[in-house]
């Protein structure tokens, strides 16, 4: 009975995590190899480059900690400055989670759930958990979300150990791989009419909205509008085929 049980959660486990080491793991991983260069550049050891990508997990996050960190920012700062950073993971996780919830699931399981969101496990989770059976969603995910974790805790160590041989410009572009494959997985991902308006209105809102607002708040808003529009538009459509 043990035997069948731990079958029936390792080969969906190494299921994602083969999925994951075939490409996402290695877009998240390379964009991360610039935290490994930026710990080593304000003075901390390889070790903490490496447990940073392990325990946050958030790329923005850990460039604003070592960059904090250099500009000698106080500690309280830094933790309320990444605490606000990572507020994008709430409902992300929401988001998520009625998709992994399973009966008689403890806490401490979904607290690690939370803890393997980002942006690529995320909507990757949303594109390919709902083709899986409920019962290995869980097993898929964290299987999944380690891959990302291992392979990004691998190339922040070759990040550190490459500080100063990579130049600039590679750097730069490395940073940019994870958002374009993570819009590239949305669009993979769409699954009717509200996600196309979604994305569409998002991406052509997103400049607009950095000339009038910026700081960091364009983004959101872009999304926010083109996100509500998207559902009024669907709300629409079902009331009126429900009236029909």
């Amino acid at each position: 009975m043990t035997e069948v049980a731990s079958n029936h959660w390792l080969r969906p486990w190494g299921r994602g995590f083969r999925d994951a080491v075939m490409l996402p793991a290695w877009v998240v991983g390379l964009s991360l190899m610039g935290v490994g260069t930026l710990a080593r550049d304000v003075g901390y050891p390889v070790e903490v480059a490496v447990l940073s990508t392990i325990l946050v997990w958030a790329g923005p996050s850990q460039v604003l900690f070592f960059a904090s960190v250099a500009a000698g920012a106080a500690w309280s700062a830094i933790a309320l400055a990444i605490g606000f950073a990572s507020l994008r993971f709430l409902p992300m996780t929401v988001a998520l989670l009625p998709l992994l919830r399973r009966p008689g699931q403890s806490m401490a399981q979904q607290m690690l759930i939370a803890h393997c969101v980002a942006v690529t496990s995320w909507v990757e989770a949303l594109r390919r958990l709902p083709n899986i059976p409920s019962e290995q969603r869980v097993p898929y995910f964290f299987g999944f979300a380690n891959a990302l974790i291992v392979v990004s805790a691998f190339t922040t160590f070759v990040g550190f150990q490459l500080a100063g041989v990579v130049p600039a410009p590679v750097a730069a572009g490395l940073l940019c791989l994870t958002p374009i494959f993570f819009l590239s997985s949305m669009v993979a991902g769409i699954r009717g009419l509200g996600d196309t308006i979604a994305i569409s209105l998002g991406l052509a809102l997103a400049p607009l909205a950095g000339w009038a607002i910026g700081g960091g708040f364009d983004l959101i808003a872009s999304g926010l509008v083109g996100g509500s529009v998207a559902f009024l538009v669907q709300r629409w459509r079902m009331t009126r085929g429900s009236a029909g």
